[in-house]
């Protein structure tokens, strides 16, 4: 039997399972007093990938056609966050923040060869101790050769690395096993059966896909084509990659590698179809999200939970001659996430305060009156969907450390306002920046194309977004900054 034969016996059979009645909650189950907590983690899922923002955009939106009923639904009925960021755009060291609130240069996964500190606190861990029945399905991602149970969870299912889109063997409770079938499918189905039970309330479960997560990006068979004939725009700051044009050096260097628009990865497709591909996956995982919906629906838990959609970075398509993260360009910083809880968020609520991935963790744990993570770099957004914005930041820096394995983006700082974005590039020996620096205004250039640092009416405040800069990182006890040595962007495959 071939694999396409095998994928549609098995959407069969899940349409089959997911008929049966959930045996752990009845219907009228009355409200608990602390949320049932579902978390659905994408992964590379830029930010305007959601039908709702594409229809916001207007005539800027880049493919207006594409639709995400579910997420939608998601928005609609709880909250969405127009402008929640990353700390550092790369999936590893961005989980292990998702996990444990704090910046990468704390909790020490700075690459994605790194795993989860088994010592270090988490938030499933912290709700594990108040109680909760723990769950993590897919995607892990932190540690390439252990897929062993992570402390945390009281039901694991997960794979070594990256995982593959068909055909992955999963790690479930210490058994391996072969599940055949797409990615996408697999894990929403084994997310179904967990939330059926039988298993005590109040309860947390993780979801993490690997979509739309390249290299390459292949959507399931039903999506493959689906957006054939839908029109592709290549961003408007596609070729805004040009030392020529004030970029810096290492932007244009980069084009022609793995991580470049002119590149062996994407660069040799059809742009269209990588495009498509992409979003082929989100369609899946829309789908994905309408399932565990209807579960929740069925087992009488919607409005028991707080629902959570979120992706670990951005990512690229063509920005600035990209096909990647790692940079602190919007494309790489801005995430999706969503929220849903009737108890406490009113429907169609858009929160426009930065929110980053260092708050997810204290958010939840707040939520579920668990004890609070030791050294949090975040803060809770519960307040935030109440309507308190009182001294909410202003202003977040930016970090990715280089490296050697994939030697296309050097070292970075930065730091974001509400307007402004200031971009450096130290060298990991101390010297002077390698690359020159960046200056934007978001305010009126919002696909940063203008660099402005050579500018001398900014000049005051270029040095006051340096001070703020040292600041947060004194703050957040980033300083001193240990870099790794810059070696230069080459073109060379990746030593992965």
């Amino acid at each position: 039997m071939n694999r396409q034969s095998r994928y549609w016996l098995l959407c069969c059979a899940i349409v089959l399972v997911s008929r049966a009645p959930c045996p752990a909650f009845a219907a009228d189950t009355p409200p608990a007093s602390r949320p049932n907590v579902v978390v659905i983690l994408t992964d590379d899922m830029r930010w305007d990938t959601l039908g709702v923002v594409q229809r916001e955009q207007g005539s800027q939106a880049l493919f207006p056609w594409f639709t995400t009923p579910h997420l939608d639904r998601l928005a609609a009925e709880g909250a969405r966050f127009a402008n929640a960021f990353v700390t550092t755009s790369l999936c590893s060291p961005s989980r292990a923040s998702l996990l444990s609130g704090q910046y990468a240069h704390r909790h020490q996964v700075l690459n994605n060869f790194t795993d989860y500190p088994h010592d270090l606190p988490s938030y499933p861990r912290r709700l594990q101790e108040a109680g909760y029945t723990t769950a993590y399905i897919g995607k892990w991602h932190m540690g390439e050769d252990d897929d062993r149970q992570r402390p945390g969870f009281d039901f694991w299912m997960s794979h070594r690395g990256q995982g593959n889109y068909w055909d992955n063997e999963f790690n479930i409770n210490g058994q391996q096993r072969v599940l055949t079938g797409y990615y996408t499918t697999v894990i929403t189905q084994a997310a179904v059966d967990w939330l059926r039970g039988p298993h005590e309330q109040p309860w947390l479960l993780i979801v993490g896909h690997k979509a739309p997560h390249g290299g390459p990006i292949v959507p399931e068979p039903k999506y493959e084509h689906a957006f054939d004939a839908k029109p592709v725009v290549r961003p408007a700051n596609a070729d805004s990659y040009r030392a020529a044009d004030e970029k810096p050096a290492w932007l244009e260097k980069s084009y022609p590698t793995w991580h470049g628009l002119g590149g062996p990865l994407y660069g040799q497709q059809e742009y269209d179809k990588f495009v498509r591909a992409y979003l082929g996956c989100i369609a899946s995982v829309d789908e994905s999200v309408g399932r565990i919906y209807q579960t929740l629906e069925e087992c009488g838990q919607l409005d028991n939970t707080l629902l959570v959609f979120t992706s670990d970075n951005g990512f690229a398509l063509g920005e600035h001659g990209r096909t990647d993260k790692r940079t602190a360009y919007e494309e790489s910083l801005r995430v999706p996430l969503l929220v849903r809880y009737p108890p406490a968020v009113k429907p169609g609520t858009v929160v426009r305060e930065m929110v980053l991935t260092l708050d997810l963790a204290p958010s939840i744990i707040d939520f579920c009156d668990a004890a609070a993570l030791p050294a949090a770099d975040g803060q809770s957004w519960k307040r935030l969907l109440a309507g308190d914005a009182a001294d909410w930041r202003t202003a977040f820096f930016y970090q990715y450390n280089y490296e050697p394995q994939f030697p296309y983006t050097p070292n970075v700082r930065a730091i974001r306002t509400d307007r402004w974005k200031y971009i450096h590039y130290p060298h990991g020996d101390g010297s002077p920046d390698r690359y020159t620096a960046e200056l934007y205004d978001l305010a009126s250039d919002p696909l940063e194309t203008q660099n402005l640092i050579s500018v001398a009416a900014h000049a005051a405040l270029l040095q006051e977004l340096k001070d703020d800069l040292q600041r947060l990182m004194q703050r957040h006890q980033a300083l001193p900054d240990n870099l790794p040595l810059d070696e230069g962007i080459r073109e060379a495959l990746p030593k992965y």
